[in-house]
């Protein structure tokens, strides 16, 4: 095993979480910088075990309390402090429907087609031709006359 690895277990092993492996436990025999980094994590350890943390003063409690009030009577008061939360809600939903406005419009005034072009010889390209040209093959009958196969009186 690589220094790292070993390195990377040393802190549970000083704290005595886990049991030293064996493979560790070898390492440690032949690394000297290993078995210097794993002393002094308990050497770091028993320090952090007799250090006392010392006790807040009796008057602490009292002196951030009346801190708080100071604090809170420094802040402006009024009606901006409560509209302006609301006010940047609102303002960010504005520009999100702005945002999809704009892009909206976009595709609108580009004419993207909603469908793709069928390829031609098939039913769907057939359909769609009837569907664009539905106005000028309503009346065939006009289309015969200017071809030429049927006579005007006939038509009216």
């Amino acid at each position: 095993m690589n220094c790292e690895k070993i390195q990377e277990q040393l802190p549970d092993v000083a704290l005595g979480v886990a049991p030293l492996p064996s493979e560790v436990e070898a390492h440690l025999r032949k690394c000297s910088h290993c078995t210097e980094v794993l002393e002094s994590l308990r050497a770091t350890m028993t320090l952090m075990d007799e250090w006392e943390t010392p006790e807040p003063s009796p008057y602490w409690n009292t002196r951030m309390q009346a801190r708080l009030r100071e604090e809170q009577q420094r802040r402006p008061a009024g009606w901006l402090r409560w509209l302006r939360r609301p006010v940047l809600g609102i303002a960010a939903a504005l520009c999100l429907v702005a945002g999809i406005g704009v892009v909206h419009f976009e595709r609108s005034s580009q004419n993207v087609p909603i469908a793709k072009v069928a390829p031609p010889g098939t039913a769907v390209s057939d359909l769609q031709y009837l569907d664009k040209n539905s106005a000028l093959l309503q009346d065939f009958d006009v289309l015969d006359y200017m071809n030429g196969d049927a006579d005007w009186d006939s038509i009216n």
